[in-house]
């Protein structure tokens, strides 16, 4: 049961991906659109707390397997990404006085950069396993995995608590050019390591 216990996290962090995923798209339809926000990110929290003891447990109790090391990272995908998808959908955050038109613009835009960026990992590792290279995660892909979740929870308390603060503009675009330019890096030192000959 114990060998079990990863795994079983990593599905518990998919559904709790799904959970929050629906709850950020009933969010305008919210009665208490603050109340909803906090909801969705006290969800989020947790799925990211599975995240962060699912692989210590896997390494302490000696089960890390290629399968663990396909599904986690998918999960995190799906939780970032998706976050990214709803947040268009439900048109947030709103920055400065910048028009409707333009931030649909940006928010799409930072969706597509991250599912490609993810979509090109995904394939890289695929490649990586076949050719028998440790893909397991590493220093750059955890940075830019905490910059992303920092981004998601920043979104989230800007649109619930500070929707037309300007210094809350300031904070969640500053955040979002970080987190761009740590997927972009760890982008890059994926594609190095799948030119790297396994041991």
């Amino acid at each position: 049961m114990l060998k079990q216990v990863p795994n079983i996290l990593t599905f518990g962090r998919l559904v709790l991906t799904i959970l929050f995923l629906g709850m950020l798209l009933y969010i305008p339809h919210a009665k208490d659109r603050t109340f909803a926000f906090d909801a969705a990110l006290t969800v989020f929290i947790i799925a990211g707390l599975t995240d962060i003891i699912d692989g210590p447990i896997a390494r302490k109790l000696n089960i890390t397997s290629k399968f663990g090391r396909m599904l986690d990272p998918l999960a995190d995908k799906i939780l970032v990404c998706g976050a990214f998808i709803c947040f268009a959908l439900i048109r947030e955050p709103a920055l400065f006085t910048i028009s409707e038109t333009y931030m649909n613009v940006i928010r799409w835009g930072i969706a597509v950069i991250l599912i490609g960026r993810e979509g090109y990992v995904t394939i890289l590792r695929h490649a990586a396993e076949a050719k028998g290279i440790d893909f397991r995660a590493v220093a750059s892909g955890k940075i830019k995995m905490f910059l992303q979740s920092l981004t998601v929870g920043v979104v989230i308390v800007k649109s619930a608590y500070f929707p037309a603060a300007t210094w809350a503009s300031c904070f969640t675009a500053i955040t979002f050019l970080v987190m761009l330019m740590a997927t972009t890096i760890s982008g890059f030192s994926a594609t190095h390591r799948t030119a790297t000959k396994p041991a």
